[in-house]
């Protein structure tokens, strides 16, 4: 998502009484908390009911949510006793498929859904605040779109953390969530931290299979396309290659055969140098306006930094050779897979490396997303927290009230790349294997014989054709398919990837500045 030092967006902080040493934490589970404007709403928006209405029966005014009437019958039954509440960070991990991506929302299945039950069920949250997660000032460090993986990710919240009768919070969170999902662990945290402002940096990393960058099948419609405007502009002709050793001569071969032989293609030692040159061109500081939608070139929140991008050695794994791609940036845009869609169709039509530079300037032109299936986020990170905490802990002792312990992924190494095996690497290279979903992407881009690509060209220049100018209608835009965003598949979507027959995305509706920056990270 993929598919976006600090995220776009600016939730303000949510502050609350504090008995406690340090003058920083929670009061009493139960008690409200007071919250700044915008604490907590925009985090768990589309899970809560808007807050404008107040309660007009003149008995429940002032009775806050989740809370029986004054008269109530229950009322007179002994309550539990309020527990106090911390500001926690909880550091966690999952397989996303099956779930409508990380954020809460109503009636559908997320991993912060599930998670928050989990901690309701485990007594981290109590039934007063179980019915909003506003109560509790709910945030998190990165938001992942449906379907999209997480080795690490961080949500914080205001949690019961002593828990009568519980000795390990960690393990009996864990015993309420499914395995796809895990908690690997909890830090208590300074009451000001917020999980996305506090983040300074975050790892993705993407996962494809080397055949990716096979030129174009000759005879293809965007082998053809891009052939005749390399003649159009007397342009060298060598961008799109028929005679790469991998076709041959020949075009007739069928998609079965050609995937068979695709899965056994090794990547040259030149191609992956090629692939490294080009990536660098995205370290640094840019405007990313066409990697993302809805952003126009003069919108400051375009430029993000890229601190480090690293491409591993290839690796086969059930006969089919992968590769994949470290990203290490400040912030990601929504819709990051574009980023690996232009270096992947970049390289495998021998585009100059230049294009990426054409793609930072003003104009606008359209660039696929690669698969949701590849998209991993690895971690957040938070140097700058962990530097200010650090230097407060100096002059403490360990059982000090305003001790904090550093947030440290790399705690859970272990842990982590047991489950990124078995539940994110093992399934998706399971799903490529018996879907074959990123050959299913790669024809479905060649199939294209419009302007939207002609900037894969000799000169690694846009050409007026393939600009998108706003409110100007264009003749046989590039549809892409919903079935590429899915990391889950039918017996009926498999065959549907090899027939192509499947539903078109619908056009981007357009997002206002506050929901677009919310599904950044």
């Amino acid at each position: 998502k993929v598919d976006d030092g600090t995220a776009a967006g600016s939730d303000k902080v949510a502050r609350a009484p504090s008995p406690d040493a340090d003058g920083n934490e929670g009061g009493a589970e139960g008690s409200a908390p007071k919250k700044s404007k915008d604490a907590g709403r925009r985090d768990a928006a589309g899970y809560a009911k808007s807050r404008k209405g107040k309660e007009k029966d003149g008995k429940n005014k002032g009775r806050r949510r989740g809370t029986r009437p004054a008269d109530s019958a229950s009322n007179t039954e002994s309550k539990a006793p309020r527990l106090p509440k911390r500001q926690t960070a909880l550091l966690i991990g999952f397989c996303g498929t099956g779930c409508n991506g990380m954020q809460i929302q109503p009636d559908v299945r997320t991993i912060e859904g599930v998670l928050f039950g989990a901690l309701v069920r485990a007594g981290a949250v109590s039934q007063d605040n179980a019915d909003d997660p506003v109560k509790v000032s709910l945030g998190r460090a990165a938001r992942t779109d449906a379907g999209v993986h997480a080795a690490g990710n961080l949500v914080s919240m205001k949690l019961i953390t002593t828990i009568p009768g519980v000795n390990d919070i960690v393990a009996r969170i864990n015993e309420e969530l499914p395995p796809e999902i895990r908690l690997w662990g909890h830090v208590r945290v300074q009451n000001s931290f917020n999980a996305r402002m506090s983040c300074d940096s975050r790892k993705y990393t993407y996962f494809f299979p080397s055949y990716l960058l096979i030129p174009p099948k000759p005879g293809s419609g965007l082998h053809r396309t891009l052939g005749q405007h390399a003649d159009s502009t007397k342009a060298p002709s060598d961008a799109i290659k028929p005679s790469h050793p991998f076709w041959g001569t020949g075009d007739t071969s069928t998609r079965e055969d050609d995937l068979e032989r695709k899965r056994k293609w090794r990547i040259s030692a030149d191609s992956i140098e090629r692939l490294r040159l080009t990536v660098h061109k995205y370290e640094g500081t840019h405007n990313f306006h066409n990697f993302t939608v809805g952003r126009e070139f003069g919108d400051r929140s375009n430029q993000r930094h890229m601190k480090k991008i690293e491409i591993s050695e290839p690796a086969v794994y059930g006969g089919t050779e992968w590769i994949s791609v470290l990203f290490h940036g400040q912030s990601f845009m929504l819709h990051q897979r574009k980023m690996m869609a232009a270096l992947v169709l970049s390289c495998r039509t021998d585009t100059p490396d230049q294009v990426i530079d054409e793609l930072y300037g003003p104009r606008t032109v359209f660039i696929p997303k690669m698969p949701a299936l590849g998209l991993l986020l690895e971690y957040p990170i938070f140097e700058s927290y962990n530097r200010k905490v650090s230097a407060i802990n100096n002059k403490l002792e360990l059982t000090h009230p305003d001790y904090r312990p550093l947030i440290d992924f790399e705690m859970h190494r272990d842990d982590i790349d047991k489950f990124k095996q078995k539940y994110i690497y093992d399934n998706m290279r399971s799903i490529e294997d018996h879907s074959g979903i990123f050959d299913a992407w790669i024809r479905s881009i060649d199939m294209y014989a419009g302007n939207d690509l002609l900037y894969l060209n000799p000169r690694g220049i846009i050409p007026a054709a393939a600009v998108i100018k706003k409110g100007e209608k264009r003749d046989n835009v590039f549809r892409e398919r919903k079935r590429f965003d899915a990391t889950s598949f039918s017996a009926e979507t498999k065959e549907n990837l090899l027939t192509q027959d499947d539903e078109e995305e619908e056009d981007a509706v357009p997002l206002n500045r506050e929901l677009l920056e919310d599904t950044e990270g």
